[in-house]
């Protein structure tokens, strides 16, 4: 199982929120490129990078600085937030981002997935960002009436490998993954499920590898030391994938 230790960035600085509240973002670190150094250092293959202030302005920003991250930290850099179109996911993918996200789009433009995964396969992953079970777009500051499950189903049927799953009422609250909804979601589609959201400890990563998911997100426990990220990394297991 994967572990992809969370670098999310508003306004090129690293900052946590509180399930995805903008105006809980406080600085977890001075150096976004430091925290991948230190990242890779104990032993982490990919690293998590979320634009916030794309996500808000659903437009790519502080694209120079992740650009730079997959240049230099020598890990593989997952990156989401404000992609909405084919040439924003082209210029990452070209520019040395290993794998793309797209949430809102998942929604609001499923033709835009579907292009992008015929291009790019693998390299694409969906975002699904859920409170009470509904799908939230647009930096999580909107609901809409999909349930994940239906989105899960329909993000598999266009031909999406990767999924990746918060539950946001947990997201930063270090209050346990929802291993029910993973569970249901891992269940009931053939895609690599990444849990996102509450990871609090060891244990948890310890439960989502028993379910069997592909991988999983750590921001907030990482950066409290509540997490190991290297001892979390040696019970996850080989990261070559």
């Amino acid at each position: 199982m994967i572990i992809l230790p969370a670098i999310d960035i508003q306004n090129g600085e690293c900052v946590r929120l509180y399930q995805g509240d903008f105006s809980t973002a406080h600085k977890v670190s001075d150096s976004p490129q430091e925290t991948a150094a230190q990242f890779r250092k104990a032993g982490a293959e990919w690293v998590h990078m979320v634009d916030l202030d794309g996500a808000k302005e659903a437009r790519a920003k502080n694209t120079a600085l992740f650009l730079e991250i997959a240049k230099h930290s020598g890990l593989k850099v997952e990156l989401g937030g404000g992609i909405r179109t084919l040439e924003t996911v082209e210029t990452y993918l070209e520019s040395g981002i290993s794998r793309v996200i797209l949430g809102s789009a998942a929604v609001k433009n499923p033709e835009l997935v579907e292009q992008a995964v015929k291009r790019f396969g693998e390299r694409i992953a969906v975002g699904i960002d859920a409170k009470n079970e509904m799908v939230a777009t647009e930096g999580w500051l909107d609901t809409s009436e999909v349930h994940y499950l239906e989105l899960a189903k329909r993000m598999e049927g266009i031909g999406v490998r990767y999924l990746i799953y918060t539950d946001i009422s947990r997201d930063g609250a270090l209050s346990g993954v929802n291993l029910e909804q993973l569970g249901a979601l891992n269940r009931a589609v053939s895609c690599e499920i990444i849990a996102s959201g509450g990871v609090s400890g060891l244990a948890d990563v310890e439960a989502c590898k028993s379910l069997g998911l592909y991988g999983v997100i750590c921001g907030k426990a990482v950066y409290t030391g509540a997490l190991p990220l290297e001892s979390a990394i040696e019970m996850a297991g080989d990261q070559r994938c």
